[in-house]
């Protein structure tokens, strides 16, 4: 542990440094392309208009990469986090934490893999896409999921607090996160059926006409219509089960057995996760939003929109569990922050 904590703060800005370099040698790379082929048509107006889009689509890359690999690094310490002690990882909220995490750190990483395969405008093949789009699916599912049933605990826990130990126990959790991922890979096989029925044969190539994502895996209309009712219907069920627990303890608040303070701390824990819902949902909305948008806007101006849409609702999301549990949580606090400012805390009790 004491060697990963000296290393940790060459590791993230060797990370930052060499996601930097690749971006600038991937597009002076097309850059170069692009001025040679100017050269052959002779259209400067042309080629200045392209260098200005080429060169937009740097600084967007790195704005966007850099907060993004530091969300990795926050996350991905918070993981190493709740696997570090045994009261982590034998309490069945932490568990449940580590659970959502997990799901959040590998959608982020997706989708950035994805935004980066769009800025250099790599067009991958239908099998690699469609295997992209389907484990960020999943991960995307498991979310909204492992939400409910922590907002489930924290409803028994001061509802029911002296049948807590007895209903909530490290067995059952395991058994409500096997729940959640088979209900979430049951949807990805389902997906995966669906898409099996297409005609790729009729293909001249299986490349993609457009950059990976979800909607260029959307390829009838049955996958369509399948793929919106299975979001509503998800976050309608999560919805509805997150206020039904906040609903129970503003009731039990009111009751004169029941702890004030640990009552208040839940709803406002109930009232988070209610915007980590919320925002879940816009993030799979993001689509409908963008083709709206797009019959009344320009294709530069969309271009631009996506970029914001996707700091907001696909990057921050991700990063607020981390944020939450680790400022707010007096368990968690002073372990995370160890092992975020890595030995400096160490230097500071050896000092005094």
């Amino acid at each position: 542990m004491s060697t990963w904590n000296a290393n940790c703060t060459k590791t993230i800005v060797l990370l930052c440094f060499n996601y930097i370099n690749g971006f600038i040698f991937i597009f002076v790379l097309e850059c170069f392309s692009k001025m040679s082929y100017a050269n052959q048509s002779q259209t400067l107006n042309i080629t200045g208009q392209q260098y200005q889009g080429l060169l937009e689509r740097v600084l967007f890359s790195t704005l966007i990469g850099m907060p993004c690999c530091v969300f990795l690094f926050i996350n991905g310490t918070m993981l190493f986090t709740l696997r570090s002690k045994p009261v982590f990882r034998e309490t069945s909220r932490y568990i449940l934490l580590y659970n959502l995490l997990f799901a959040d750190t590998v959608q982020l990483a997706l989708s950035q893999l994805l935004y980066i395969f769009a800025s250099c405008r790599i067009m991958l093949t239908y099998p690699v896409c469609g295997v992209l789009v389907m484990f960020t699916k999943l991960s995307n599912d498991i979310s909204p999921l492992t939400l409910v049933l922590m907002s489930l605990e924290r409803y028994v826990a001061v509802c029911y607090p002296l049948r807590h130990a007895t209903i909530i126990t490290i067995r059952n959790t395991g058994v409500a996160i096997i729940v959640v991922w088979a209900i979430s890979l049951l949807n990805v096989f389902t997906r995966v059926l669906l898409l099996l029925n297409y005609p790729f044969e009729d293909l001249e190539s299986l490349q993609t006409t457009d950059v990976c994502s979800s909607t260029t895996m959307l390829l009838e209309p049955i996958t369509n219509n399948y793929d919106k009712a299975y979001t509503y219907f998800l976050f309608v069920s999560a919805t509805v089960a997150i206020i039904s627990s906040y609903t129970g303890v503003m009731v039990a608040a009111r009751s004169a057995s029941t702890d004030k303070a640990s009552a208040h701390k839940a709803r406002n824990t109930l009232l988070l996760h209610l915007v980590q819902l919320g925002l879940s949902l816009l993030s799979t909305m993001h689509n409908s939003i963008i083709q709206s948008l797009s019959t009344v806007l320009q294709r530069l101006v969309i271009v631009r929109i996506k970029n914001v849409f996707y700091v907001f609702i696909y990057i921050l999301p991700r990063c607020l569990s981390s944020l939450i549990y680790g400022l707010r949580d007096q368990t968690i606090r002073p372990v995370l922050l160890y092992h975020l400012c890595c030995r400096m805390s160490l230097s500071c009790s050896t000092k005094g």
